[in-house]
């Protein structure tokens, strides 16, 4: 059985009192969640500190209109037990050892495998539970301050210490463009019922996902729906990444391209002015060069978010994408301030090698949760004096170990070109060392070793590539395509061998 959870409260009292702990963890979202389940694992005492008054996080209020973009295949083609089941189970934190898992499809009540938010924010309830990841509830994180051998932080219940943080705070935080009177357009996270668009000529500013799924919402209620940023927009069945918007809401679009009334359109807000009746809104064409005006009734802003920092920025910690995110390591860390991490959606800011312009899945639980359990090694194995296992391969059964990664991991399914499998060579063989960043593989050197990927090309084709460490230089050699994504046949097997002749000699 795994050690018990560190730092149970008892019945009636708050856990994680104020204090010194190794690691604080805020937040008590998915991010939070996962990464307080794995520091238990390792034997890290901690304290999982959230402002809110239960587990959730940004799906105790969003996405706006209930559906997830994320799905949960009850019926996927893989045992329900087993990791490999969690490439088709995006909504589901992980667990390890004799835990049980709790699967997001176990509580899917419509028919449909995209949950809706009650439905993920019961499965994030029903982890925190089973699991007995306890958390202080109602303590806000406040302020930081950098000492001599910790952090201390302030918060509503009083101070904590900490050698490590870890801010798993969600992109929570409305952000809205620097554009004269956009202050008058109402954001995503305030409109509530969509009703009262009903019979209205609205103005979505964005085209990601937040934009369209309000878009596919007010279909049936508004009376013409623009949906207006300076970029075409990217849609997933076409880029291969889920940052494009999803084809969930593709009927927004088609409605457009086939004249029902809707218009997606390529312009640069200059300036929002309110009206008697309504709005103006000015606007520069980008794809049609040249001045437009538009008049509606209401201007939403779905312009999207930004990671709730504090008072961080002030401590040093470097800051980007219009400061709406941290910078980030390889491995989640700060790199102005060491000992600040990142976890969850926050984790995006690690944005890794981004091959053929394709980002990670750091924003969703699928990619995050993945991160996390990296996150959790490392910092146990550099800052604690934890021992990862590293188990022996046998040489011939090297390939094979490889194959089988490639075609069944979902953390490299889940988290393409981001995540690698990687085994290295030790003075008697070879070892598997475990997951790791391969932003981190290919630069940061080391001994002679073997990353397994999954990739999405720039022709959107899945294939595996292999990244070979031979005296300190990395070769990439990208494998071909299957028609089914098959890739633990034995002509893969075959070509893992052949590229790794000479890795053991």
């Amino acid at each position: 059985m795994p050690p018990a959870p560190i730092g149970h409260g008892v019945a009636g009292v708050a856990p994680h009192p104020p204090g010194r702990y190794p690691v604080v963890v805020i937040g008590s979202g998915a991010g939070g969640l996962q990464v307080s389940y794995f520091l238990s694992r390792r034997g890290i005492a901690h304290a999982l500190l959230s402002a809110d008054d239960g587990p959730g996080g940004m799906f105790r209020r969003f996405p706006l209109l209930q559906r997830l973009i994320t799905w949960s295949k009850p019926y996927a083609p893989a045992d329900p037990a087993s990791p490999e089941f969690e490439r088709y189970d995006w909504n589901s934190l992980l667990v390890e050892g004799d835990d049980r898992p709790i699967r997001s499809s176990d509580f899917l009540t419509g028919p449909t495998y995209f949950p809706a938010r009650a439905e993920m924010e019961a499965n994030l309830a029903a982890f925190a539970d089973h699991l007995a990841v306890q958390t202080r509830y109602g303590c806000r994180w406040e302020g930081t301050e950098r000492g001599e051998d910790a952090f201390r932080l302030q918060t509503s219940d009083g101070e904590y210490e900490a050698e490590a943080v870890i801010f798993a705070v969600g992109a929570a935080e409305p952000w809205r463009p620097d554009v004269p009177g956009m202050e008058h357009a109402v954001h995503y996270a305030d409109i509530g019922d969509i009703q009262r668009f009903r019979g209205r000529r609205v103005l979505i500013a964005g085209k990601r996902n937040g934009a369209f799924e309000l878009a596919d919402g007010l279909l049936p209620v508004a009376t013409q729906l623009m949906l207006v940023s300076p970029r075409p927009a990217n849609l997933s069945v076409i880029t291969a990444t889920t940052a494009g918007a999803r084809a969930r809401y593709l009927q927004v679009y088609e409605d457009a391209v086939l004249g029902g009334g809707t218009f997606v359109i390529d312009a640069a807000l200059d300036r929002i002015e309110r009206t008697a009746d309504g709005f103006v809104v000015s606007c520069q064409g980008t794809t049609v060069p040249g001045p437009m005006t538009f008049s509606v009734d209401d201007v939403i802003a779905a312009t999207g978010w930004s990671v709730p920092m504090g008072d961080l920025p002030a401590l040093g910690v470097a800051v980007f994408h219009q400061a709406r995110l941290p910078a980030q390591t390889p491995y989640w860390e700060s790199p102005t301030v060491p000992g600040v991490y990142f976890a969850g959606t926050a984790s995006q800011g690690s944005v890794g090698l981004k091959k053929y312009g394709i980002p990670s899945t750091s924003a969703a639980v699928h990619g995050f949760r993945y991160n996390a359990r990296v996150l959790v090694d490392h910092i146990a194995e550099r800052r604690f004096g934890w021992a990862p296992p590293r188990p022996a391969v046998p040489p011939d059964a090297l390939a094979r170990a490889i194959t089988d990664e490639m075609a069944r991991s979902p953390a490299l399914w889940n988290q393409k070109a981001y995540l690698a499998r990687v085994f290295e060579a030790v003075a008697d063989g070879v070892v598997d060392a475990g997951l790791a960043p391969l932003q981190a593989f290919v630069d940061s050197g080391g001994p002679d070793a073997v990353a397994a990927t999954v990739e999405t090309t720039d022709a959107g084709e899945i294939r595996p590539v292999l990244y070979v460490r031979r005296r300190g230089s990395v070769e990439e050699h990208p494998l071909l395509p299957h028609p089914l994504q098959d890739f633990g046949g034995p002509e893969y097997e075959q070509e893992v061998a052949m590229l790794l002749k000479g890795l053991l000699s």
